[in-house]
């Protein structure tokens, strides 16, 4: 089959992990008894304005409140406010979104229900500097971060213990009133209290653990929040802490879900599938180059896995910036970019990489294609991929090879798809 009928495929399949992390019948199959009081709506994250639409929409009773999603087209609401502030960098509109939800939680009482719709991209949304930092010095956090290549459970202990409202402390606001928090995991292993650095949800995560993360990945951060991470105001809650007694955490949509939808999908058009893990980490290139091997062993001499089949996998790698600049794309699209040079001039390979939110990194492609006609096109439009690779610019190679993957935003958000077909 032409190459666009396999590119077809491969978007079924991503669209197939994309329903199934559908917010509206998560949300269905997880709703809270009506309480007594008030309903109270909060969240943020990437997929907060669609959780919030499915919500409005399922829910039987009056709601009120408000959610944070990041800048761009958003899910109609009625009755809950969408307030919208700045990915992957903080920005002053995420400032006032936090007071917002800081105040939308004022006033409860235990007879009164909040319902917190927490989804990946939320720790960027929701920026609070504790008392003697500012904006300047979450933004410094989260550019330190975002360069360091630390996994994403890694970064988000550092990010619990430089707020106001992360790691647990908006549930706290809200006591004496019940928090039941319905997540759409982004990370590794679907720990809740890592999705959105847990506005809601606490963890056992200390300083000490975070200073040694900032150590351990050579970060430089500002010598204020240093001096705060050495400092008894940086303790975040634990989670015996009582006022979090009677609250719940449900996990109701993840990258197993998805994964195994698309296996189906594939399965039902008669392809043999394999899903290598939904909780993949490490650095983009170098997975890319891990799939590329399995791929090119399978092709080559049917093995290990008998061809034809299609691999899946799931997780969240990162990208290390090295040197002054980064160019355009993000871990996929990094990803991606080292496996076509692995699989160049190979046949009968056919892959796509792509950030279930359907935004990877600061452009508007979710990921790409690649196959091992992919880095031919790439050179014979001018582009040397392999420098590509080494300037983190992996969106400008395959928008030069017209391989760039751009459904829009999704509306959910359960970290990276990846799918090769091996024929």
């Amino acid at each position: 089959m032409a190459y666009e009928k396999q590119r077809a495929f491969l978007a079924g399949l991503f669209d197939a992990a994309v329903k199934a992390a559908d917010p509206l019948e998560a949300i269905r199959a997880h709703l809270p008894e009506r309480p007594k009081g008030r309903t109270v709506v909060i969240g943020a994250g990437k997929a907060a304005s669609q959780m919030a639409a499915a919500l409005e929409r399922v829910w039987d009773g009056p709601l009120e409140g408000t959610v944070v999603a990041r800048h761009g087209p958003i899910a109609e609401c009625r009755q809950i406010r969408v307030l919208q502030s700045a990915h992957p960098v903080p920005d002053e509109a995420g400032l006032a979104a936090s007071s917002a939800l800081f105040d939308q939680l004022s006033g409860l009482t235990a007879d009164d229900l909040v319902i917190a719709l927490i989804s990946g991209g939320g720790s960027a949304l929701l920026p609070a500097p504790p008392e003697g930092l500012d904006l300047a010095d979450e933004i410094a956090v989260a550019k330190a971060l975002l360069a360091s290549g630390a996994p994403i459970s890694a970064m988000n202990v550092v990010r619990k213990h430089v707020s106001r409202i992360k790691g647990g402390r908006l549930a706290l606001v809200a006591a004496p009133a019940r928090v039941v928090s319905l997540v759409v995991s982004d990370v590794p292993g679907d720990v809740a209290a890592f999705v959105a650095s847990g506005p809601t949800v606490p963890d056992a995560s200390t300083a000490e653990e975070a200073l040694a993360i900032i150590k351990g990945y050579r970060m430089s951060l500002p010598d204020r929040v240093m001096a705060h991470l050495k400092s008894a105001a940086s303790a975040a809650p634990k989670p015996d802490d009582p006022a979090f007694a009677r609250n719940e955490v449900h996990v109701i949509a993840s990258a197993r879900v998805s994964l195994e939808a698309a296996a189906a999908k594939a399965e039902a058009a008669g392809f043999s599938t394999v899903i290598l893990s939904d909780s993949i980490e490490g650095e983009a290139r170098d997975i890319g180059r891990m799939h590329a091997a399995i791929a090119r062993e399978t092709r080559l001499r049917n093995r290990p896995f008998a061809r034809p089949v299609v691999i899946l996998s799931g997780g969240e790698t990162t990208v290390t910036i090295t040197g002054d600049k980064a160019g355009k794309g993000g871990r996929n699209s990094e990803f991606l970019l080292s496996l076509a040079l692995d699989i160049d001039g190979i046949d009968g390979i056919h892959a796509l990489a792509a950030d279930t939110d359907g935004i990877d990194g600061s452009e508007d492609n979710a990921g790409a294609f690649a196959d091992g006609q992919t880095v031919s096109a790439i050179r014979a439009a001018g582009g040397d991929p392999k420098l590509f690779l080494a300037g983190h610019d992996a969106w400008s190679a395959f928008s030069l090879s017209g391989d760039l993957f751009v459904p829009g935003p999704t509306g959910t958000n359960v970290n990276d798809f990846r799918a090769i077909l091996i024929e």
